[in-house]
């Protein structure tokens, strides 16, 4: 036996349980407790201290002053200010992204396909001063969003069965909880060529979001333009869905897509 098998199949593990303990945090989930990571991946108490404390010592975590809760360390921000520097995507589109802001006076998200959620690399904000970093990386659900449902309803059908099966949790009282009809949700983002997300993630938001393709035609990102009911009533639907859709065939084609002739 080679003497690097071993030590291999065991790093392969303890990456894995890494990559396990990231995947607690979230942007409702910022700080944890040890018990609290022990209960979310079934660790036992001993390996998952071991595993925090080497996680510390390279910048992956960081603790509080108490001591008792747990932060995902500056590092992995770095490390996401890396990737978005060398992505095709964040550099060709952020012009698009901030047009459209400009031309519908709404906030405009940018973002990509995580496997089973939307990660938010890009927003464009109406006017100056905004809230939101331009650098926050925020995950979306994406069978209630409209960056989300603009890419989920191009993807593969083992994909769309994941999705279904990790579970569609409600955010609000308009959201899609069972199968079947995000099913029909996503047909009709299909025929009309953009998704819509009216108060399904957050209350009294509308969002209205179109699907970006790769060279080879597959969708792997979005653009949304977002506001309140009152900045982006139903009426202005189909003016605001033209624009997005507009802006995210240009992106599309900066990537080197060519669209079929009609």
């Amino acid at each position: 036996m080679s003497e690097s098998k071993v030590p291999s199949d065991e790093n392969l593990k303890s990456l894995n349980k890494v990559a396990t303990i990231l995947d607690c945090f979230s942007t409702t989930h910022r700080a944890l407790s040890l018990a609290d990571i022990c209960r979310q991946t079934g660790y036992p108490r001993s390996t998952t201290h071991r595993l925090l404390a080497s996680m510390r010592e390279v910048g992956l975590l960081d603790q509080d002053r108490e001591r008792e809760r747990y932060r995902l360390g500056i590092k992995l921000f770095a490390y996401g200010n890396i990737v978005l520097a060398n992505m095709d995507l964040h550099r060709e589109a952020r012009p698009y992204a901030e047009a459209l802001g400009r031309m519908t006076g709404l906030s405009v998200h940018l973002a990509v396909f995580g496997g089973e959620r939307a990660v938010v690399i890009h927003r464009a904000e109406p006017a100056p001063g905004g809230l939101t970093p331009l650098n926050l990386l925020e995950n979306a659900p994406v069978h209630c969003t409209s960056i989300g449902k603009a890419i989920l309803a191009f993807q593969p059908e083992p994909i769309l069965e994941r999705v279904i099966e990790v579970g569609l949790l409600r955010y609000t009282d308009s959201t899609i909880t069972d199968g079947e009809s995000l099913r029909r949700e996503l047909q009709q983002v299909r025929d009309r060529g953009y998704a819509v997300d009216n108060g399904e993630h957050q209350p009294g938001l509308r969002c209205i979001g179109a699907p970006i393709r790769d060279q080879f035609g597959r969708v792997f990102a979005s653009i949304s333009a977002t506001g309140s009911a009152m900045q982006s009533p139903a009426e202005r639907e189909a003016s605001v869905a033209a624009m997005v859709m507009h802006h995210a065939d240009q992106i599309s084609s900066h990537l080197g897509y060519e669209a079929p002739t009609k």
